[in-house]
Parts: C-alpha cells; structure tokens; sequence
C-alpha cells in the first residue's frame, strides 16, 4: 500500500471516489465526469485549504481517499498563524476494507495538519468508524459542540 498526497492528477480518480461514496446519500447525483470537472475547479480555487491524501495498492488505481480541510484561526497575541483542522470524505472501496488503509489514510492527513501547526484536528464520524478514530488518538470532547439547522 502507498499513501501519498494527491496531486493535480488524482482529480479522476478523487472524483470517482467521491462519486462511489455519495452513491447512497444522493440518489439523482450527476455523471462521473461532469462531477470530476466540478470537482477539479473546486479543488483549484481552495489554494490549499484541502489536502486529499489517496492510497494505491500495486497500480495507479486510487482505493482510498482522506481529505483534510485546514481552517485559519483568529489570531491572539503571540500567536498569529493559528490553524484548526477537520478530516472529511474519508473511503475505501468496500472490497479493500479492513486491511488499515482508512486507518493510514486518516493518519497522513492528520499528520500533514499537524505539521503545518493545527493545534487540533477534528472529525465527524459515522457511528461505525468511531473505534477506528479513536485507536488513532481522538476522543471525544466537551469542549466541541454543535448545533444543527432548525
């Protein structure tokens, strides 16, 4: 298995992914490729604020994806380049589950935020996924809360 940072050149295969794993959810969602163009000027107009990580196993095919999105802070005294962070659309083609890909996905991009200087990173979970994140060190927090539409 490789994880690596995608690039300009993972956009079809970022986009199929995405496209699978929306499948479910959105039952009039549009063609692939339409979605890829979408996708790919959406992608270039974050400058950088989403960072995908992808996994390979032997080819060039993409089995995987974890996206994180990183989210400037307000500045404090001292403390001028503050950075939150938030994993999202993480997914792995079915028939490649359980053999830690999720799990080395999830890690990159947390990694890569805390890199850069998050001085958290976040996640909204489906109820099943939650054990996985919380083997990678995230636990739950009083201090995070939401509120939903009414």
């Amino acid at each position: 298995m490789r994880i690596s940072e995608a690039g300009a050149d993972d956009v079809a295969g970022l986009a199929r992914l995405l496209w699978l794993n929306g499948r479910d959810e959105e039952p009039d969602q549009q063609a692939l490729d339409a979605f890829t163009a979408e996708l790919s000027e959406w992608w270039g107009a974050r400058d950088g604020s989403h960072v995908a990580y992808v996994a390979r196993l032997d080819g060039p095919e993409l089995v995987g994806m974890a996206w994180v999105a990183l989210v400037p802070r307000v500045p404090r005294p001292g403390a001028t380049n503050r950075l939150s962070a938030d994993i999202q659309s993480v997914f792995v083609l079915p028939e490649r589950r359980g053999h830690g890909i999720g799990a080395a996905l999830v890690q990159a991009a947390a990694d890569h935020a805390v890199r850069l200087g998050s001085m958290h990173v976040t996640v909204h979970s489906g109820r099943r996924a939650v054990p996985v994140y919380e083997r990678l060190g995230f636990e739950s927090s009083r201090q995070l809360l939401q509120r939903y539409p009414e």
